[in-house]
């Protein structure tokens, strides 16, 4: 009885640690919705008021009218699409090549992409800018997910996935005639379902908050993405009674990531831990 006693006090103390954990982590998040409703001289209070008495949408308003919010969303939402499909395609394809066919030098060629992930992205900067002027590309939306489309990342956890499926599918299918195309499109893609979900969830993320590469490569404000119209948005409001509008742009950009997070959050616990325990 003392040691139940004893394993319930433990548990209950370890869940309200982890509840106050969890509240503190949401509390910069709840700030900043408050904060996107309040007046400007709200905003500046100093403690902040955490429970408001007056709320308003005119940051909304404001925000939409400063700069073109709406089409920046699209060209997020395009430039997002576009990588989480095109680079699972590819992730897949090259990880059914490594882990199946394994052709000669392939060990070497897998040592060589995984070596590519600890070298800075902003290395790379000006050779890909090269590459884009060459191809008429720069401030064009194909400038930033293009370069995107090649994930080793994504490319090494799906490898390490498709090596738990058993080989002995690709042996029955191989030997009703169907070939390597045949066997990874309707064999390993499908049963790839939750690694490639915990992938699209990390990509999606990853690069509808991405900054750094739209900064280089976009220039016009109806061509940029999101994080970089922030900026633009931030630069034609100024002062700090405007930090109500940014807020307000915020909460419009983080809002689908965070509803694709929660509506995603049980197949992206499986897909890692599927792909991290064989």
């Amino acid at each position: 009885m003392t040691r139940n006693l004893a394993a319930k006090a433990v548990k209950a103390a370890v869940i309200t640690i982890v509840l106050l954990v969890g509240l503190l982590g949401l509390a910069p998040l709840y700030w900043m919705i408050v904060t996107s409703f309040e007046t400007s001289s709200e905003a500046l209070n100093s403690p902040p008021d955490w429970f408001p008495h007056h709320l308003t949408v005119a940051n909304f308003r404001l925000a939409l009218d400063s700069a073109p919010l709406v089409q920046m969303f699209l060209n997020s939402l395009e430039v997002t699409s576009i990588i989480v499909v095109g680079s699972l395609v590819i992730a897949s394809a090259a990880a059914y090549g490594f882990t199946r066919i394994r052709p000669r030098g392939s060990r070497v060629l897998f040592a060589i992409l995984l070596g590519g992930i600890m070298i800075p992205a902003q290395v790379a900067v000006v050779p890909i800018f090269v590459v884009m002027r060459d191809l008429h590309l720069i401030n064009q939306l194909a400038s930033v997910y293009l370069p995107a489309l090649i994930n080793v990342v994504v490319i090494f956890l799906l490898c390490q996935y498709i090596i738990s499926i058993p080989r002995e599918l690709d042996e029955a299918a191989s030997i009703d005639g169907a070939g390597h195309f045949t066997i990874w499109f309707r064999i390993i893609f499908p049963l790839s379902r939750p690694a490639l979900i915990a992938a699209a969830v990390f990509i999606g993320q990853t690069y509808w908050n991405d900054f750094f590469w739209p900064s280089v490569f976009l220039s016009t404000p109806s061509r940029m993405t999101l994080p970089v119209g922030l900026v633009e948005l931030q630069s034609q409001t100024g002062g700090g009674e405007s930090v109500t509008v940014i807020f307000a742009a915020i909460v419009m950009v983080v809002l689908p990531v965070t509803v694709l997070l929660l509506c995603c959050q049980r197949y992206l616990v499986r897909g890692i831990s599927l792909a991290s325990g064989r």
